[in-house]
């Protein structure tokens, strides 16, 4: 509560301060928003791969349990491409359109736009032909491919020292990058302040309440649609009633509202899905750490609906190749996403800004996002019952 007040005074700070006639604010305040930018340039890269890497090699250790462990995977992964799917389809109908700043944070179009290129060429410009190059160019898509296929190699590889020696080095890497971040995060109300006086100095108060409105609307009602209709219909497609699994796990889902923390609501997650719906302890105690990890269905959707609507206010061009493109990166990233601070709003600010987007939009998103994490995190604990109790169903045949 406190963090997001702090932030709330940041950002009204920065709305006064873009208003004000002041000698040399504009200077001032490019000049901070260029350095927090490239500041998470800087730790984009390596928070993605990282994540990615390590959370693919870790769960590959789990084949002990195989039949519990590819339906554990099989339902976070459809579960999880649902939820962004949803979001896709809701930013088309409502459309929000953006908050024309493409001229905010010095944004360049260093992404090749879909109205320029067909979607083969979309393809083959994120395929790497070199190991070093995406890294020194900073190329999420490409790195992208590289991380899925460096934690998959090592998930695949038989145990020994230099597989150890290999994840070991990893994931202090990890750890190196998380705290740089919580550095970062620490001082992240000086760039808010800089990112909000740039909006309020760019841009007409009613496009911008109309055009974050429709965002927020995309997001809620995604998350809505998911948490009542879609999960619920994964639940009855395996003979499950939906009513009696939420009534059960309904103690961990409001937990999860609360505390915006899977990972701290998982012991209540547990006890609920044991003592209260009658999962078998194996299968819970198995699956819901695994789920608390990677299945991340509120996270997928907020970085699709998100990175959309910060590209096309940056001025990108949203053809459906491209949107399906990241609603590939969405889920990916989603499933990636473990142990980062502020979550997914970190990954899709680390994501916009490897590709040139103005962040300074994600700067007036802040305020709303504290709401927006408390009912994702009630959803992906929801979609984490869902997949333990469809496991626990299949594997009991």
């Amino acid at each position: 509560m406190k963090q997001t007040l702090i932030w709330l005074g940041a950002l009204l700070l920065g709305a006064l301060l873009g208003l004000a006639d002041i000698p040399l604010r504009e200077p001032a305040v490019n000049f901070v928003a260029s350095v927090f930018t490239r500041l998470f340039q800087l730790l984009a890269v390596p928070t993605i791969v990282l994540a990615i890497v390590t959370t693919l090699s870790s769960i590959g250790n789990e084949k002990r349990s195989g039949r519990i462990f590819r339906h554990t995977i099989s339902y976070t992964l459809l579960t999880t491409f649902a939820a962004a799917a949803v979001g896709l389809i809701l930013y088309v109908l409502i459309a929000p359109d953006g908050m024309t700043v493409s001229q905010l944070s010095g944004s360049a179009n260093n992404f090749v736009k879909g109205e320029e290129t067909s979607y083969s060429d979309h393809l083959l410009s994120v395929i790497p032909n070199n190991s070093v190059r995406p890294l020194l160019e900073g190329n999420v898509l490409s790195l992208l491919i590289l991380a899925i296929a460096g934690g998959m190699g090592l998930s695949r590889l038989p145990e020994s020292e230099g597989k150890k020696t290999v994840v070991r080095f990893f994931t202090g890497l990890q750890e190196l990058i998380f705290l740089l971040i919580r550095w970062l995060v620490m001082i992240l109300p000086v760039g808010i302040v800089a990112f909000a006086a740039q909006l309020s100095a760019e841009l007409s108060a009613g496009v911008a309440v109309e055009s974050l409105g429709k965002y927020v609307l995309v997001v809620l009602g995604g998350n809505a649609i998911q948490f009542f209709i879609i999960l619920p219909l994964f639940l009855l497609a395996r003979g499950l009633n939906p009513i009696h699994v939420l009534s059960r796990m309904m103690p961990a889902v409001m937990m999860a509202l609360f505390t915006k923390s899977s990972a701290a609501t998982l012991p209540v997650t547990m006890d609920s899905a044991e003592n209260r719906l009658g999962v078998r302890k194996e299968v819970a105690r198995f699956v819901l750490p695994i789920c608390t990890t990677i299945n991340m269905n509120g996270c997928a959707a907020f970085i699709l609906v998100t990175s959309l609507f910060v590209m096309q206010s940056g001025g990108w061009h949203l053809t459906l190749p491209l949107m399906l493109l990241w609603l590939g990166i969405s889920v990916v990233t989603a499933v990636g996403n473990a142990g980062v601070p502020m979550g997914c709003y970190f990954i899709t600010f680390s994501l916009m800004a490897g590709i040139g987007a103005p962040v300074a939009v994600l700067g007036a998103i802040l305020p709303i996002y504290t709401i927006i994490d408390m009912i994702e995190t009630a959803e992906n604990v929801w979609s984490d019952s869902c997949v333990c109790a469809m496991t626990d169903h299949d594997t009991a045949k």
